[in-house]
């Protein structure tokens, strides 16, 4: 009984085969794990650029702006607010009147 020569080279190139499938196996799972890695930094290095960047903005919005600016801004404010609430209550007091004089008549 022979052994067909076909049969032979298959047998020899099988675990040659699977040992070239488990190292692009391995190197392919390598370089999924650094992409992830790599992402990993790159999002610690944003959220510290944002951070870094707030306390940036605080720190010229209190150096720059003199308090004085700062709370003319806020009484400006807060009379513009109070006249649009004004505004809204007297809208609101006209269509209540209107609704109550529609249903008398």
């Amino acid at each position: 009984m022979s052994i067909e020569p076909t049969w032979w080279i298959s047998v020899v190139e099988a675990p040659i085969v699977a040992a070239l499938f488990w190292m692009i196996h391995g190197l392919r799972k390598d370089l999924h794990d650094r992409i992830d890695r790599t992402t990993e930094r790159e999002s610690e290095a944003v959220r510290r650029t944002r951070d870094d960047l707030a306390d940036f903005k605080l720190e010229v919005a209190r150096s720059y702006v003199p308090l004085s600016l700062i709370r003319d801004v806020d009484r400006r404010l807060s009379q513009h607010l109070l006249r649009i609430e004004e505004k809204l209550e007297s809208v609101g007091a006209i269509r209540l009147r209107d609704r109550l004089g529609g249903d008398e008549a």
